[in-house]
């Protein structure tokens, strides 16, 4: 039972007999911080007195006296105008059932109807993926696991622009490998990738096709380049695997661009918008959001990254979709406006597209920061990073900020195995409840009638009810990082009940039943919470 909820049905239903209609987000509820202030605790009198002409606390009065009050012990009006409840303690034991019952389904939301489609990562496939990516990453898939358990249909999508002049640089420093390994002596131009992973594939190339494509020919040029980039992607594959990322769908640009389709997207849908300028087509995206027209087909008759991008995003929501969410480097920052303003030329709301941007890591070793390239090869990438500190490190490391925020990693705090590093900290509280239950395995559980009643057991308690709301909280504003601060929050309170209250007393099972009860119901949310953000809960540490 969602008490939260009942509680803002019963406040909406006093208002509604005072005369005012509001929404069920409108009237919060939180818990509250003391026992002596009751289990929670509102402000809807002091939020919405004035709306009704009275004083805070004598709506506070009418809410009392009229509520209804089916599973609330106590009511106290506090201050100018806070309501303070405090829960039959049946109501509050409810949860426990609940979340055994429910069980990796406990706080799964209530089916939204609604199609979203989350572009991620969408690397070049010219080198090895970099923390940088590894983050996007993270933070990416953690949000698709968010909106996904929140009750929405989510699509992962990945974009490779396969078209551009980093592939053409793909393959001429290929085409340089490959000569050299031959016997050719040419340089390797400083604008080219200058990664071994270059070399690596322009051998295996070699060791497949020998001297076949050595004669400089468009034909064999293209050839080279399509080898290379599908090795670079079966790479980007196998590591984004490693990392617990998966994808429904991968576009290519070159698909969006066949049979002239970006041409006709600009002539059919864009002819109001657009103007020629000094041989150059502009789009009016000033009309809209952003602060300057901006070009889409330069002087030479080539496109700017802009106009295949804007035919991408119309050809995502020709598929049906309600909301496109991009998650991309910072440097991505004068994008949003532009590519709003080019949907809402096609009529779409500025809200059809939402984009976030994902600041930068340093990674720190020994108190300095490890430089990182991907051209010059020094650095470690993503595959690096798992090496060494792990999957379930680097993903909860790169979620336990927000994602607006600058990242610096700590490598040596990720290894250490106590309760200063985070990730171990939640694993070890999941993996302490499991090892509980293991050894009181002949023990009956007590989940129709729990007697819990200290205050170790209710503020645990009350947490594991709060994992719904912070799943829809999490979810709606794209913040894998709220379910890392709640899952420190349910990791420091599972450590509190395990070291200060006796989980197995066989001399008292009536207590003891109860306890391994709500042991039971905090494993299963931890587990729930730690696979929001692709952190696997042990069973044993």
């Amino acid at each position: 039972m969602n008490i939260e909820l009942l509680l803002k049905e019963k406040i909406i239903k006093c208002l509604k007999e005072e005369g005012l209609e509001v929404e069920i987000n409108d009237v919060i509820i939180e818990n509250s911080k003391t026992p002596d202030h009751g289990d929670y605790a509102t402000n809807a009198a002091l939020k919405f007195a004035s709306r009704l002409h009275l004083a805070p606390r004598l709506l506070a009065d009418k809410i009392v006296s009229n509520i209804d009050k089916d599973g609330i012990e106590k009511i106290e009006i506090a201050g100018p105008g806070f309501i303070n409840f405090f829960m039959k303690k049946d109501m509050m034991n409810s949860v426990i059932e609940k979340i055994i019952n429910e069980d990796n389904n406990y706080g799964r939301g209530e089916n939204k109807n609604l199609k979203v489609n989350v572009e991620f990562v969408s690397a070049n496939p010219t080198g090895d993926l970099h923390v940088g990516h590894a983050r996007i990453a993270a933070v990416g898939d953690s949000i698709c696991r968010l909106y996904d358990f929140a009750g929405y249909d989510v699509t992962r999508e990945y974009y490779v622009n396969n078209a551009g002049n980093q592939i053409y640089t793909l393959g001429l420093s290929l085409d340089v490998r490959y000569r050299q390994l031959n016997g050719e002596k040419i340089e390797l131009p400083d604008d080219s990738y200058h990664a071994h992973d270059i070399i690596d594939i322009a051998t295996k190339f070699n060791n497949l096709y020998g001297t076949k494509y050595l004669e400089k020919t468009k034909e064999n040029f293209d050839f080279l380049t399509k080898f290379g980039m599908e090795e670079e992607l079966n790479k980007i594959w196998r590591d984004l695997d490693l990392f617990r990322v998966h994808f429904d769908i991968v576009s290519l640009e070159t698909d969006i661009r066949k049979n002239n389709h970006v041409q006709e997207v600009l002539d059919t849908k864009f002819k109001d918008y657009s103007y020629v300028q000094d041989g150059a087509t502009f789009l009016k995206t000033t009309a809209f959001l952003d602060d300057k027209d901006r070009c889409v087909v330069k002087k030479d008759g080539s496109y700017t990254y802009m106009m295949p991008d804007i035919a991408y995003h119309l050809n995502k929501l020709s598929r049906g979709y309600d909301l496109l969410i991009d998650v991309l480097g910072a440097d991505h920052h004068g994008y949003i406006n532009r590519m709003k303003s080019a949907l809402m030329m096609q009529g779409y709301s500025k809200d059809t597209l939402e984009i976030e941007l994902i600041q930068i890591v340093r990674l720190i070793k020994d108190g300095e920061e490890v430089k990182m390239s991907k051209r010059t090869g020094a650095g470690i990438s993503l595959r690096e990073l798992c090496e060494e500190v792990g999957v379930d490190a680097a993903r909860y490391f790169f979620v336990s900020r927000a994602a607006s925020a600058h990242l610096d990693f700590d490598l040596n705090l990720a290894l250490e195995h106590n309760s200063s590093n985070p990730v171990y900290y939640a694993q070890y509280a999941h993996a302490r409840l499991c090892k509980v239950l293991e050894l009181a395995n002949d023990i009956e559980l007590n989940i129709k009638n729990p007697k819990l009643s200290n205050k170790y057991e209710i503020e645990l308690l009350k947490c594991l009810g709060d994992f719904p709301k912070v799943v829809q909280n999490a979810a709606i504003k794209r913040a894998p990082h709220l379910m890392a601060n709640y899952i420190q929050e349910l990791a420091s309170l599972i450590h509190s009940f395990y070291t200060e209250c006796r989980l197995i007393d066989r001399e008292n099972i009536e207590i003891t039943s109860s306890r391994l009860a709500l042991a039971k119901a905090a494993k299963i949310v931890m587990k729930n919470a730690l696979n929001l953000i692709g952190v696997s809960a042990p069973k044993n540490m």
